[in-house]
């Protein structure tokens, strides 16, 4: 079976590069991006099992010959490709997954619903960390559930590393600053509203090693097909809030301006201020792990769930923690990214993931195997209760690093 990753150079791509290359599931790997040595890095990393080819998603040949034969397409390219992306799986007939539409786009994707339906192919926008894992928790949280009143999503991060920056990007610097200046939207009985970008704050305490951080709206996936998912419960509100080190510093250089696509003249030049600050960024070395550094970043999700259990007052929560990948040299959030897009195309391979049309995650992936398959590559998660909190145990080591039994 052949397996494409298109954005495979990028930061959550080579992950899903490599871990696809570490399986058995796919015969052919291939790592494909609109930058062929970045492709030819992410191959390079799997000793051979993978190989890359330049794709351009901007144009229906390249990405057509991208696709020819494929069973699944993993896409990490930006989310404004989205749409390209599918299309072209579209034409192929070839199982689809990506990492997240950043709301907006991911209801765009959920408008092709009935041409993936009619076409047999299924197509399942987010499944990635957050979204994805997010999502699948969600609905494993609220399945015996009479109602859900409510659901809270918060992700939070710490930096241990020594020496490393105080601001980095370890997913899509650009669909960061999106989050810095979109309008946050949350679901609040029963209609979407708009708040201001990181409005909303709240302190609030992870699993340890994140602790107490600082949490705020930004614009994300989830809220976009979950109150859909939930409707039938009765869910009244959902929203997203995250934080952690450097969004404080880059939500100040959004609102100076540094977001804006607006070109500005300078010295007889004409130069959009948010592509200087992300060539800026890449020429600081900002964006990935540092060279010279190890990464020791840790993520958690939480998601606080409100609603009846026998018609008694029931309280959830679904947790993940994020470990980095220290052997590869990635961080927690390429790490957890690229891993669980993996799996989702080894699930769709194997026809463990079946069904047409766009499946949001939590509507496709079978929760329980895929919660399995995430602590096989050292990604634990928790329902509480009745589960166990995560709190003290730091749970096994990734499949494939090297002091993995």
């Amino acid at each position: 079976m052949r397996a494409v990753v298109l954005g495979g150079g990028g930061l959550t791509g080579q992950v899903a590069v490599r871990a696809l290359a570490a399986g058995t599931v796919f015969t052919s790997v291939v790592a494909a991006d609109l930058d062929r040595a970045l492709a030819e890095r992410a191959a390079a990393a799997t000793q051979g099992r993978a190989t890359s080819e330049r794709v351009d998603l901007r144009e229906a040949a390249s990405l057509d010959r991208t696709l020819a034969g494929a069973d699944v397409v993993v896409n990490a390219a930006p989310y404004p490709f989205h749409l390209e992306a599918m299309e072209g799986a579209l034409r192929a007939r070839v199982a689809y997954l990506d990492f997240g539409g950043l709301f907006h786009t991911t209801r765009r994707q959920l408008d092709l619903d009935g041409r993936f339906r009619a076409a047999g192919v299924l197509a399942i926008p987010g499944l990635g960390q957050v979204p994805g894992i997010s999502n699948v928790l969600v609905a494993e949280a609220t399945k015996d559930l009479d109602r859900v009143d409510s659901v809270t999503l918060r992700d939070g991060w710490r930096d241990l590393a020594v020496g490393g920056p105080e601001l980095a990007f370890s997913w899509s610097p650009s669909t960061f600053l999106d989050e810095m200046v979109l309008p946050a939207v949350r679901f609040e009985q029963g209609a979407y509203r708009e708040e201001p970008p990181l409005s909303g704050a709240e302190e609030y305490t992870f699993l340890p090693p994140v602790g107490r951080t600082r949490v705020y709206r930004t614009l994300h996936s989830e809220p976009a097909t979950l109150p859909g998912f939930l409707a039938a419960k009765g869910l009244r509100r959902c929203e997203w809030k995250e934080g952690g080190p450097g969004i404080e510093l880059l939500h100040a250089l959004a609102q100076l301006g540094l977001g804006s696509d607006r070109p500005l003249a300078v010295d007889g030049a004409s130069v959009a201020p948010r592509a200087f600050l992300l060539a800026l960024l890449r020429r600081e070395g900002l964006v990935g792990v540092r060279p010279g550094t190890e990464p020791n970043d840790w993520e958690v999700l939480d998601v606080a769930i409100e609603g009846t259990l026998g018609g008694a007052p029931a309280t959830r929560h679904a947790v993940a923690r994020f470990p980095p990948r220290p052997d590869w040299r990635f961080s927690a959030t390429e790490y957890a990214v690229g891993v669980a897009g993996a799996i989702g195309a080894e699930m769709i391979a194997r026809g463990e993931i079946r069904g047409a049309g766009v499946v949001p995650p939590e509507r496709a992936v079978p929760g329980a195997r895929f919660r399995e398959l995430l602590a096989e590559w050292g990604i634990r998660t928790a329902i509480t209760p009745p589960e166990p909190s995560l709190a003290d145990d730091p749970g096994p080591l990734p499949r494939g690093s090297p002091a993995h039994p």
